[in-house]
């Protein structure tokens, strides 16, 4: 079992900059996957970015140039720096970890871009 918290999410101007955490706890394996899904109202959730054990990154085409997925292995913790944010990245944004066939979400926080 993998627990994920989430934490950074908040209000923010069109053009700011916001930085998310999801930190693990748990027996993790070591090949994973780590990152972000994001759910607008009324939308389905689409994926904005993930990580392997590796550190390999792939991006959504609309966050590529404005947002930075890292990791801090020892601390079991994926980071999602994002930037030059719009109105239309305003969602729900839902931390997931995937080792093997399991995965597991965070409890979801609000970013909403707006002036």
């Amino acid at each position: 079992q993998v627990q994920l918290v989430e934490s950074g999410g908040g209000l923010v101007q069109p053009g700011g900059s916001l930085r998310l955490s999801c930190a693990a706890s748990g027996r993790m394996s070591i090949i994973y996957f780590m990152g972000w899904y994001r759910q607008a109202l009324g939308k389905e959730r689409e994926l904005v970015a993930r990580i392997t054990s590796a550190g390999t990154t792939n991006y959504a085409d609309s966050v590529k140039g404005r947002f930075t997925i890292s990791r801090d292995s020892a601390k079991k913790t994926a980071y999602l720096q994002m930037s030059s944010l719009r109105p239309d990245d305003t969602a729900v944004y839902y931390c997931f970890y995937q080792g093997g066939p399991a995965m597991y979400w965070g409890q979801g926080t609000q970013v909403t871009v707006s002036s």
